[in-house]
């Protein structure tokens, strides 16, 4: 199949997302359809209106939510403006929509870094708040007044699926590291992933795991559901932990921790070189290096650091985390400026 998208990209973006047996291309197959520039036309298909069990799916895996909790939506004009509210009312919630009517919306398309201030504010009436992207696969967590941070949405899918019992996990490399504690505290384990969702899926497969996702993007994938990140899902899993002492474990466990994001413009032909000499300074600070994707070093058990170059902007990130701010923010400028200083090197010796 092929989804016609722009997921959290500004909407004059459109893209294509490729599907085979029930989940997207992994990177060795998108390379065998690049590499083919001519397919042949063995038959012409039918178009045809799906008519499709998602919601009753969806209420039979989670069940009636208790309590008919007061839920806030923002949907950012997204493709989910039908499907959510009914869902989440047939579950038992009352709804509150925000940005319903779809193409139309107050905010940016990304909820991860918008500010969700209508949001914010309806949820110092409501129990708690989502916002979705504009296919639905990203969910941000509002709660009193307060954006969370993209790992609370994975942190709190993970706690539901640990209360049935599943104990094997994939989680890409830029997750929380409180996530991964949770799950290791409760007995599960935990494999690391290249960033992106078609890598944990991946991964997942080849593991048999039974969850996992993205924090980054505020991304849960439960693969007996969906083999990709399903915000409508987890909306509906996370609604029904509202008022259980889950929740309010998640919620104090994962506010330990700080993450701290940034990004340096970077042209893409200095990428390898940039990295290359970036991998060797941190070598000579930090003793643990990971090169699954992009440099990560592993400071202490509470605190860490990412670079990685973006597949879609021509920047390289630098992601960190810790349970001390300061140390975070410290970390931070050290590692920024050591991507700066790569990037010069880079480009001199290039010109030379």
């Amino acid at each position: 199949g092929v989804i016609i998208t722009s997921s959290h990209n500004p909407l004059e973006w459109n893209g294509l997302k490729f599907i085979i047996d029930g989940r997207g291309i992994n990177e060795k197959e998108l390379k065998q359809i690049t590499r083919k520039s001519k397919f042949s036309k063995e038959k012409i298909g039918s178009e045809f209106q799906s008519n499709s069990s998602y919601i009753s799916d969806a209420i039979k895996l989670i069940g009636k939510v208790k309590g008919s909790p007061e839920v806030a939506i923002d949907i950012g004009g997204g493709a989910v403006f039908e499907v959510a509210p009914k869902m989440l009312e047939k579950l038992g919630c009352n709804i509150q929509k925000i940005n319903g009517k779809p193409g139309i919306s107050s905010r940016g398309p990304d909820p991860t870094s918008e500010c969700l201030g209508e949001l914010n504010l309806a949820t110092k009436r409501c129990d708690i708040g989502f916002a979705f992207d504009l296919d639905g696969d990203r969910l941000v967590v509002v709660k009193n007044g307060k954006k969370q941070a993209p790992d609370v949405t994975l942190g709190l899918g993970v706690a539901k699926v640990l209360e049935i019992g599943y104990k094997r996990f994939v989680l890409s490399i830029d997750t929380s590291v409180s996530v991964e504690k949770f799950i290791k505290t409760h007995g599960g384990q935990v494999q690391r992933s290249k960033v992106g969702e078609v890598n944990v899926v991946d991964l997942m497969l080849k593991t048999n795991s039974q969850a996992g996702g993205e924090g980054s993007s505020a991304g849960f994938i439960l693969p007996e559901f969906n083999m990709c990140r399903d915000g409508l899902l987890t909306s509906g899993l996370i609604a029904s932990m509202l008022g259980t002492k889950t929740f309010v474990d998640v919620m104090k466990f994962m506010e330990q921790y700080i993450q701290l994001r940034s990004k340096v413009e970077v042209e893409s032909k200095f990428y390898k070189k940039t990295l290359q000499i970036l991998l060797d300074k941190m070598k000579k600070q930090y003793s643990e290096i990971i090169t699954l994707d992009g440099i990560k070093s592993i400071i202490d058990e509470d605190s860490w650091v990412l670079v990685r170059q973006s597949n879609t902007e021509h920047i390289i990130r630098i992601s960190t985390e810790s349970d001390d701010l300061k140390k975070a923010k410290d970390i931070q400028k050290q590692v920024t400026k050591l991507v700066n200083q790569s990037y010069e090197q880079a480009r001199r010796s290039r010109n030379n």
